[in-house]
C-alpha cells in the first residue's frame, strides 16, 4: 500500500510587520556609556508575526544585543486597517525590509533610568 503524496502546501507571502523591542546591556552591546538599555523600533518580514519576532531577536542577538521585551504593532495592512497614519519615510523602510527580507531599525532610543548621560 502506497501513500498519497502530500499536497503542496500553500506558500504564504511576506509580510512586514512592526515591533518595538526592549534590550538590556550587554558586553559589546553598543550603547552609550550609563546607559540601562534601549528601545528599538524595527519593521522585521515574516509570514505572520511570530515569525516576525523570532527573526528580529536573532538579529539583535547577532549584534550582541540583549532582547528583553517585544511588543508587536501589527502588519502594514493591518495598522492601516486601523487607521494608523504611516508617514513616506517609514513606508520605504518597510518597502525595503520586505524587498531584502531584512530587519530595519528605525529607531533607537536608550534608557538612562534616573541618570543623565555621561559626556565621553
Amino acid at each position: 500500500m502506497t501513500e498519497a503524496p502530500e499536497p503542496p502546501r500553500e506558500k504564504r507571502p511576506q509580510q512586514v510587520f512592526t515591533l518595538l523591542v526592549e534590550v538590556g546591556r550587554k558586553a559589546g552591546d553598543g550603547l552609550p556609556k550609563g546607559a540601562t538599555g534601549a528601545g528599538l523600533l524595527l519593521y522585521a518580514t515574516g509570514v505572520d508575526e511570530a515569525e516576525a519576532v523570532r527573526e528580529a531577536v536573532a538579529v539583535l542577538k547577532t549584534a550582541d544585543l540583549s532582547p528583553l521585551d517585544v511588543t508587536g504593532y501589527g502588519s502594514l495592512a493591518e495598522r492601516e486597517a486601523a487607521g494608523d497614519e504611516i508617514d513616506p519615510e517609514e513606508h520605504a523602510l518597510m518597502a525595503r525590509a520586505l524587498a531584502e527580507n531584512a530587519v530595519i531599525v528605525a529607531q533607537m532610543e536608550p534608557f538612562f533610568g534616573d541618570a543623565r548621560p555621561e559626556k565621553d
